[in-house]
């Protein structure tokens, strides 16, 4: 663990914690694209998969399951507590112009033909995307709340630290920092 990883862990942590803390504490999700929420929860489904099939550590296998933990229960937020006050006619990006080149190119670029593989690559390439329709719908609106951009801060900040690369499969996974 090096001191990279867990400074981007904790800027993604704090971004989805804030986001949800938002939601639940404005009771409310204005401002907020369902959409990118639910790419998101694509992205930690199809990229923690290997929570099945291999254990890397205890911290691994926690953080895994908080991220998806948090990302379908701001989505249960988003689409089904607080329904009322989600703008879907702001949240208009049509995502399938995201998901069939993003699932074209895992299958054309991955490191081993496999399905957990293919479905890693395939999150890694969505996660680069999914915070578009977020942005569409700022673009659109004209207006963000000032959590709204701490969460899209602390989102940037996790992206921009060095990430250690992993060059194999999820299940084999060789960390090179």
């Amino acid at each position: 663990m090096n001191v990279f990883r867990l400074s981007g862990d904790v800027c993604h942590l704090v971004a989805i914690i804030i986001l949800f803390m938002k939601i639940w504490r404005s009771k409310s999700c204005a401002g907020i694209s369902g959409k990118s929420q639910v790419l998101f929860a694509l992205v930690f489904t199809t990229r923690y998969l290997d929570l099945f099939t291999s254990f890397i550590s205890i911290y691994n296998t926690v953080m895994k399951v908080v991220y998806l933990v948090l990302a379908y229960a701001t989505i249960s937020l988003i689409y089904f507590r607080f329904r009322n006050s989600y703008d879907s006619e702001s949240d208009s990006f049509r995502v399938e112009f995201l998901l069939v080149p993003v699932a074209g190119l895992s299958f054309l670029e991955n490191y081993a033909f496999t399905p957990l593989e293919i479905l890693w690559t395939f999150s890694i390439y969505l996660e680069s995307v999914a915070i578009l329709p977020q942005l569409f719908m700022i673009t659109k609106t004209g207006e963000a709340e000032s959590i709204t951009t701490h969460y899209l801060f602390f989102l940037g900040l996790y992206r921009v630290l060095p990430h250690p690369v992993v060059t194999s499969s999820p299940a084999t996974a060789v960390v090179l920092v």
